[in-house]
């Protein structure tokens, strides 16, 4: 069952490939804000996918997202979402992402519960167009 205070928690490792100048959203070698979103949104989605009937998942619908300091290569980014409002199918999460320096980035994310089944028919059908 969902429930407001349900968390996730993801980690990775800064790398070349989820680096600012591989992901193109700038020019140095240091942790990407796409690669934070995402790892956000995963934490964020992990953390409720085994409280969802079955054939239901999430979808990110919007993220609200500061990047405040950067990350190296190398170091450790950990993230963590918690759940702090639902509201029928929309679930509202704040994420922290933080480094072993402190914290990096903050997000408030919006995800939407889907039929997994039916969302995959729909943009399937796109190609038909």
């Amino acid at each position: 069952m969902l429930k407001q205070g349900l968390l996730g928690k993801e980690q990775i490792i800064v790398s070349h490939s989820n680096c600012a100048l591989t992901m193109g959203s700038g020019s140095l070698e240091v942790y990407s804000t796409p690669s934070m979103v995402a790892l956000m949104e995963c934490a964020a989605a992990n953390s409720v996918k085994n409280h969802l009937e079955p054939g239901k998942t999430t979808v990110g619908v919007s993220i609200e997202v500061k990047h405040v300091s950067a990350t190296p290569l190398g170091m450790t980014v950990s993230c963590e979402s918690e759940l702090i409002e639902v509201d029928g199918k929309r679930l509202v999460f704040k994420i922290t992402a933080s480094d072993k320096c402190g914290v990096i980035g903050t997000a408030k994310h919006e995800r939407m519960i889907v039929d997994a089944k039916r969302l995959m028919e729909k943009a399937t059908a796109k190609k038909e167009i």
